[in-house]
């Protein structure tokens, strides 16, 4: 059985093995449009544990870059809309991860040290001041995931999301990937991005109380930002682990905050899509057996 990973686009999804990746897009006229592409096989080095995670994120902001490059152009083609170029959609992506920053690292910290100024224990206790820290950048990444929810456009990715764990369990439990045999799986997968982020939150709590409280504001966002790669090193670590160990009382007791999660970023897909995440798996599973 194959590793695959996936992540839904803009009318699409895309699904990716050790070989290489694939992108399934439907287009305005009901066609479905793919791109197909190998990847290199990476150093030994840059496989351990820790180091794998963090290669792990920037393969996958970039894979996601292209994939949804590929997707805005293809289901938005004949419209009036120009396509959109590479340079414009990593521009967009750039903009979004800034964004991300200040929303996610930058205000919950200076909430925290105004917080601090009202309850004098979060400012003197390293552990409380990141655990409130990271309370408030939860709360706010849950309310930006309901928020972005109520689009319509967003819903449609949502669906695919769906779409996308729903063709993978199957695929997983050996099934014949048929719509028939799918539809009935659920929609919530335990090694989805969405329960990374929750996982990457939880860690983050913990790995921010080791920087000395004394230090300035300043330091502690710049150290933040440094610590990110290790952080996420870890937590890919300790999702590969919840997916070997599914089955442990323990294990299935930790993961589900994120299962819980996915019940916002995921939605009930229809037929149509679900076809399009078979059109995608079935294009990566190509790659990977010719070379295999």
């Amino acid at each position: 059985m194959k590793a695959i990973g996936g992540q839904a686009v803009i009318e699409g999804v895309m699904m990716k093995g050790r070989k290489g990746w694939t992108v399934a897009v439907r287009g305005p006229k009901g066609d479905i449009h793919v791109k197909r592409a190998e990847l290199k096989e990476l150093p030994k080095i840059l496989k351990l544990p820790i180091m794998r995670g963090v290669i792990a994120l920037f393969h996958a902001l970039s894979i996601g870059i292209k994939a949804i490059e590929f997707s805005a152009n293809k289901a938005y083609e004949g419209e009036d809309e120009k396509p959109m170029s590479f340079i414009t959609m990593s521009l967009t992506i750039g903009l979004a991860i800034l964004l991300g920053i200040v929303i996610f690292i930058l205000l919950p910290l200076y909430a925290t040290k105004l917080m601090g100024l009202i309850i004098p224990s979060v400012a003197t206790n390293s552990f409380l001041f990141n655990l409130v820290d990271g309370i408030i950048r939860i709360l706010l990444f849950l309310a930006y995931i309901i928020a972005i929810g109520m689009w319509k456009e967003m819903r449609r990715i949502f669906e695919y999301h769906g779409a996308e764990h729903k063709v993978i369990h199957a695929y997983e439990d050996g099934r014949e990937l048929t719509i028939n045999n799918i539809k009935d799986y659920s929609p919530l997968h335990p090694r989805c991005g969405t329960s990374f982020i929750i996982i990457v939150m939880v860690v983050s709590i913990f790995t921010f109380s080791f920087i000395p409280q004394e230090w300035s504001f300043t330091s502690k966002f710049l150290s933040r930002l440094i610590l990110i790669p290790l952080i996420a090193g870890l937590s890919f670590e300790f999702l590969k682990l919840s997916s070997r160990k599914k089955d442990n009382l323990i294990m299935h007791i930790l993961i589900q905050p994120g299962l819980l999660l996915q019940r916002l970023t995921t939605r009930e897909p229809d037929d149509s899509q679900i076809d399009v995440a078979i059109r995608a798996l079935e294009e990566v599973l190509k790659i990977e057996e010719a070379n295999a």
